[in-house]
């Protein structure tokens, strides 16, 4: 099968098309065969080395973590009728024609939602949802959400609009920020500019109730201020490192932060639950995965450089058999 493998930590470039032999499904485990691969920021992380206390990789590997596609193979012990249908799957690999993966970390595609936007979700959704539990964006009023052209920070916004806030975007050029207005922003702001929390604190009339932090480093940290006296902050972001909040400052303004990056990920029932949640929801028009993004597998490289350069307006995923999606 073809697949992508990382032989030494480094750039973009370390990624490479390779031949590998078909998986094989021990008891318990199906073969998926992959139509598309999730492709987050993470995997350009753990691609340079980082993190190997927290997620250990041994050189070469198949860098991902799932996506969505068929089921071609069943191991011992597990329900042929698998065979065939549409599933998405969340496994150790993903850039790859076929993935084995625990009859556990599968799930069916719903009816009516399409393949790619399935494969979205693998990640995203969960994600976008265990910060929607954290932040419980309220009715009326405001959240601001950074990153917010993003994987997860796209979904936060309609999650936010869904439950009947008010949303400021903060994205860095006017094409992410023309994303986010279309998917229910009230205001979009450019953090890149040295007023950009000024800006927040006046639209708001005094500093958003909930900030969800997509950015992560000295923007994250930047943030703070803009959560209004009481409010609540969730941080995320991991672009240019962890966001580091004054805790004195949040303590004194009774600003509550959470971290969940560092709480570690979530167990696989709390998996299950998320990313089924975000599969119906997607079924049902309410959740929207903004794929602005596609490759080839062979082009997992274009994919990474264009992550890193934040060149990258929603969501990015590889097509295992080439296409373009629709």
């Amino acid at each position: 099968m073809r697949a992508i493998q990382v032989a030494a930590f480094g750039g973009p470039e370390v990624l490479f098309p390779s031949e590998l032999p078909d998986p094989v499904p021990g008891p318990g485990q199906v073969v998926v065969g992959m139509a598309a691969a999730d492709v987050i920021f993470l995997d350009t992380l753990l691609r340079s080395g980082w993190g190997q206390d927290f997620f250990p990789k041994v050189l070469p590997y198949v860098p991902g973590g799932g996506g969505a596609g068929a089921v071609v193979k069943t191991g011992e012990g597990v329900d042929p009728a698998w065979i065939g249908r549409r599933v998405v799957v969340w496994a150790s690999t993903g850039y790859a024609e076929r993935v084995v993966a625990d009859v556990a970390e599968i799930m069916p595609v719903p009816d009516g939602l399409a393949t790619e936007a399935a494969a979205a979700l693998v990640h995203d959704g969960v994600t976008a949802l265990r910060l929607d539990r954290l932040g419980r964006p309220e009715k009326d009023e405001w959240v601001l959400v950074s990153a917010a052209a993003g994987g997860a920070g796209s979904l936060l916004v309609q999650l936010a609009v869904d439950a009947g806030a008010r949303v400021v975007a903060a994205a860095s050029s006017d094409v992410k920020l023309t994303l986010a207005r279309e998917l229910g922003a009230e205001v979009g702001i450019d953090y890149t500019r040295p007023d950009w929390i000024h800006r927040v604190r006046e639209v708001t009339g005094g500093g958003a109730a909930l900030v969800y932090d997509g950015a992560g480093g000295p923007l994250g940290t930047a943030a703070l201020e803009a959560v209004a006296d009481g409010g609540r902050f969730v941080t995320y972001g991991t672009a240019d490192g962890f966001a580091a909040p004054d805790p004195e400052s949040a303590a004194r303004r009774s600003i509550r932060v959470l971290t969940p990056l560092l709480d570690g990920p979530p167990d696989q029932a709390t998996v299950r639950e998320l990313l089924g949640l975000a599969l119906e929801r997607a079924a049902q028009g309410r959740l929207r995965p903004a794929i602005g993004a596609t490759y080839p597998l062979e082009r997992a490289e274009d994919a990474h450089r264009a992550l890193a350069e934040r060149a990258t307006v929603g969501k990015s995923l590889l097509l295992i058999d080439g296409r373009t999606a629709g």
